[in-house]
């Protein structure tokens, strides 16, 4: 399919234009104009090009893409090895970051609730329905230690859990990434737990001293699902081949 009616369409369907966010969503890199062969991931690191390179792939589709606010602007180091292996290859690079954490069918969060069996009930903050991030309720009540485990056994990774480990866990907010930030956030809410990608020392202590049970689960496992979503949407939507590749990252 030609290139632009890739970006439009994807730019309607994750409405980018409406979210302020912190580096350009879309088209980022451009390459090939007509797009056969797309490759998703996390994150639109050396490993993942040099793997589009390898399979022959015109297209890389992420949610961590470049140019973010307030980054060195020049292009050295890594930079501009990366840059160099899409631009010599002809690679379109896409990225899309908030719009892609808070799509109701194919974002991160909701993605990671499905994954989870995580019922949704709402945003995470009902005063900002933008704000990425939901509510909602486990599969059914957990111990602490239940719910590290079931995590464990979904995301492949075990989490760092804040809490006690015999308490019952019902509710619980969760935004994917490194979202430890909302934590005071979802204990406003009155939900038992907190789900999110990373943890900050002031963190801690806030859990502990509030009673809210804090899960670190880590920031790529719990953004695996959103590309690799809208890359199934999109090979079954315009029959083109997109393959979705999980390059390890143990944060």
């Amino acid at each position: 399919m030609d290139r632009r009616q890739l970006i439009k369409h994807l730019d309607t369907l994750l409405q980018s234009a409406r979210i302020r966010d912190y580096c350009p969503n879309g088209l980022q890199v451009q390459g090939s104009e007509q797009v056969r062969h797309i490759i998703t991931g996390v994150t639109a690191s050396q490993a993942l090009i040099d793997i589009a390179i390898e399979r022959g792939a015109d297209t890389i589709l992420v949610h961590h893409g470049y140019f973010w606010k307030g980054e060195d602007e020049r292009l050295l180091g890594i930079k501009k090895e990366r840059l160099k292996a899409l631009l010599v290859n002809d690679i379109n690079l896409i990225a899309y970051h908030l719009p892609l954490d808070v799509h109701p069918v194919y974002g991160n969060n909701v993605q990671l609730a499905d994954v989870l069996g995580l019922a949704v009930d709402g945003p995470i903050d009902e005063n900002d329905p933008a704000k990425p991030g939901n509510i909602g309720r486990l599969p059914r009540p957990m111990s602490g230690k239940e719910f590290r485990d079931w995590i464990t056994h979904c995301l492949q990774r075990e989490p760092l859990h804040i809490g006690e480990d015999e308490d019952m866990i019902e509710t619980i907010a969760w935004c994917t990434g490194g979202a430890q930030g909302y934590l005071q956030t979802a204990i406003d809410a009155g939900v038992d737990a907190y789900l999110t990608g990373e943890i900050n020392e002031p963190a801690v202590h806030l859990a502990r001293e509030t009673g809210t049970h804090f899960y670190s689960a880590g920031h790529h496992a719990t953004e695996r699902y959103g590309a690799k979503s809208l890359g199934e949407y999109l090979a079954q939507e315009f029959a083109i081949k997109v393959e979705f590749v999980d390059v390890d990252n143990p944060v």
